[in-house]
């Protein structure tokens, strides 16, 4: 088995620093073992005693041999022999718990860094330092001393006790121990069943990407919270698995838009580029606790019931619940389904009066008379072609009712999500009878439908793995010429765009000129009016520098050449062929650190007044481009508007693929800046284009 995997199945664990005082960390992680039946080896590992709670003591680990993971819970200065005691007895996995590392500043970050050399030097993986330890939940495997273990009761006291370690097909992973250890404990009070838990603190060696992805053959779902993401290899390795995925990304409101001279790298701020990533990659990202549980529930619970779309259709008891479910699917980018006449008809046989046939279909609270009613009503929804997932609303549920409601559901083979608006006490044994149909419930209509918006996004949003790899090869065919040296004085606008010219991408008719005669010669060459531009090699922003004249003719290009040349740094002045009649976009690429992120959105003066880009990860596939696109809202701006012919989307489309197959020649750390890109029914044409590198 894969050497994580002994986080949660491994048959020995040993306790360094296991203590002869109750309470200790090192006294709980060996009780907790017992406590909840692991059924391995169990190592107490304290330099002088001989038994601690019933079990022989070792001096070291090699003195007590054939241990698979260990838990080291001594203090800082004490770590790395114990590291080292674990790699020379053949540990495959150290849980460091102790604090004082990386977090402490750069000493503990060096002493940190030598823990993960002797840990590889030994072939063993570290977890941590800094966190809280992991938990097999099939396995009773407790290698933590989280005070939520202390709390749990034991299946073995009996299942009306409260909550124990319920085992289920969820794998969670989490940066942050305490955090990571309290959503735990808020899913098992929601009975959700987990594989295993795993903190992962620091990071040093082991991350949470990676421990999710080891734990995919084995789950059906996957939640992991994390404090940053710059692993662009892990974050797709972790996608690759297939399973579906919730990630919870803190730090959406960091300042991470530092000073850029370019537009795309101001844009492209790390959190969006989190955003996009996990988009493209198919992962679904949450913004708190809360959302987190409710996604992964739906995950765990509709495994094997995949949305074909996103239409949705709502069966309620209750008309204000079908209106604020109705609200909810439309602030979710989800279509409420449209029935079919037949289905109409059908429902105006089966429901009351005063019910509602359409969608939201409304049986009213006559199903507390007619306990046929519900399951009839939803047989006649459910069987129809437009809809693509059910989102079921009850208010006030009560016990009497629960057994016929869950037969109801149970019938319904498309994916249905339960909103139970009431009280628990009102019907105790709902939540319980409807997970064990797998139906997942929540408590208001809006977060169901933000679940089922969550499903359905995971089955449409991405590409498998394969086709993905696939359409990435099929990049537009053209040459790949080398860019130009972006940090020398050859790397201006004139020299960008010959580079992509070479390539097959469309730019303006122009060129470079030193001269006032060369000027006259040139506007005439391209035509009236034309665009005169200056070349002042690293200016990004040549507008606001008075770098740009449109409108120049030929009897003006002279007075205009002279005004250009004058400005600061010029190198000389760009002539050009005046375009104008379509939509500016932006297209750029920018390193980031999950890899060189693509940025596509409103271009030209609108850039920072729109802020309306997406981004996505190279390599991309057309699907990326286009749906990245499409999140933007000026795109609503290239479709036919009023008369006017919409834009040649497919040629920029086209366009944005062969640059990002150029852009994978380009150094590390360049940004390439194209802005504005002109997008016309007569194609798309890049108008402005820059090229720099990080410092």
């Amino acid at each position: 088995m894969g050497d994580l995997r002994a986080l949660w199945a491994a048959r020995s664990v040993a306790v360094v620093g296991a203590s002869t005082r109750r309470g200790t960390p090192g006294r709980l992680a060996v009780e907790f073992l017992q406590r909840y039946g692991y059924t391995g080896r169990i190592v107490p590992v304290h330099p002088t005693a001989t038994e601690i709670a019933g079990l022989p003591a070792y001096p070291s680990v090699r003195a007590a041999g054939g241990v698979e993971l260990a838990l080291i819970l001594v203090p800082a200065a004490a770590v790395a022999e114990a590291v080292d005691d674990c790699g020379r007895a053949g540990v495959r996995v150290a849980i460091v718990g102790t604090a004082g590392f990386a977090e402490t500043g750069a000493e503990g970050r060096a002493a940190q860094d030598d823990l993960v050399r002797s840990a590889a030097v030994a072939g063993m993986r570290l977890v941590g330092p800094n966190c809280i330890g992991s938990a097999g939940f099939a396995t009773g495997l407790v290698a933590s001393f989280s005070p939520l273990f202390a709390a749990l009761t034991p299946q073995s006291v009996g299942p009306d006790s409260g909550p124990g370690l319920t085992p289920g097909g969820i794998g969670f992973a989490s940066a942050s121990g305490a955090l990571g250890f309290g959503t735990v404990s808020l899913a098992l009070e929601r009975g959700m069943g987990l594989r295993a838990a795993v903190s992962t603190g620091n990071e040093a060696d082991v991350t949470a990407l990676e421990a999710l992805a080891e734990l995919a053959p084995e789950c059906v779902a996957l939640m992991g919270y994390l404090e940053s993401l710059h692993d662009g290899p892990a974050l797709r390795a972790l996608a690759a698995t297939g399973k579906p995925t919730t990630l919870l990304v803190a730090g959406r409101s960091a300042a991470g838009a530092r000073a850029a001279a370019s537009h795309t790298g101001a844009l492209a701020t790390p959190d969006r580029v989190v955003d996009g990533a996990l988009r493209q990659l198919g992962i679904t990202r949450v913004s708190d606790v809360d959302e987190l549980l409710d996604v992964g529930d739906a995950f765990a619970l509709c495994s094997g019931r995949t949305p074909a779309g996103p239409r949705v259709a709502v069966v309620t008891t209750s008309g204000g619940s079908g209106i604020l479910a109705t609200d909810a699917i439309v602030l979710n980018g989800l279509t409420l389904a449209e029935l079919a006449p037949s289905t109409v008809d059908a429902l105006k046989e089966i429901l009351p009066p005063y019910g509602s046939a359409d969608n939201p279909v409304d049986v009213t609270a006559t199903v507390m008379r007619d306990r046929t009613l519900m399951a009839r009503a939803l047989a006649a929804v459910a069987d129809d072609d437009g809809v693509d997932v059910l989102v079921v609303c009850f208010c006030v549920l009560v016990g009497s009712d629960v057994d016929a409601i869950v037969a109801a559901l149970s019938t319904v083979e498309k994916p249905v999500l339960v909103a139970r608006t009431g009280a628990d006490h009102l019907a105790p044994t709902a939540a319980g009878a409807l997970r064990a149909a797998g139906i997942p419930s929540y408590p208001t209509p809006a977060r169901a439908v933000r679940a089922a918006a969550a499903l359905i996004g995971a089955a449409s949003r991405a590409p498998s793995l394969p086709a993905r790899r696939a359409e990435s090869r099929g990049i537009p065919p053209g040459p790949t010429p080398r860019p130009p040296e972006s940090r020398a004085e050859d790397a201006d606008e004139d020299a960008v765009k010959r580079w992509l010219a070479a390539a097959g991408v469309r730019v303006p008719r122009g060129r470079a000129v030193h001269s006032a005669a060369e000027a006259e010669q040139a506007v005439r060459e391209y035509g009236e009016p034309a665009v005169l531009k200056v070349v002042v090699p690293g200016l990004a922003h040549k507008t606001e520098a008075g770098g740009v004249l449109l409108g120049v003719t030929a009897d003006t290009a002279t007075a205009h050449y002279h005004r250009l040349a004058g400005l600061p740094g010029a190198t000389g002045v760009l002539v050009e062929e005046q375009l104008s009649g379509g939509v500016e976009l932006l297209v750029g690429v920018a390193p980031s650190p999950l890899g060189p992120a693509l940025t596509i959105g409103a271009g030209g003066v609108h850039t920072e007044a729109l802020d309306d880009v997406a981004v996505r990860l190279l390599p991309v596939t057309e699907h990326d481009v286009r749906d990245a696109l499409g999140q933007t809202r000026v795109a609503r701006l290239l479709a036919p508007l009023r008369g006017r012919a919409g834009a040649d989307v497919d040629a920029f489309v086209a366009l944005v693929r062969r640059v990002a197959a150029l852009a994978a020649n380009l150094p590390p750390g360049t940004t390439l800046d194209l802005n504005p890109v002109l997008v016309s029914a007569s194609g798309a044409v890049v108008l402005d284009a820059a090229l720099t590198q990080e410092g």
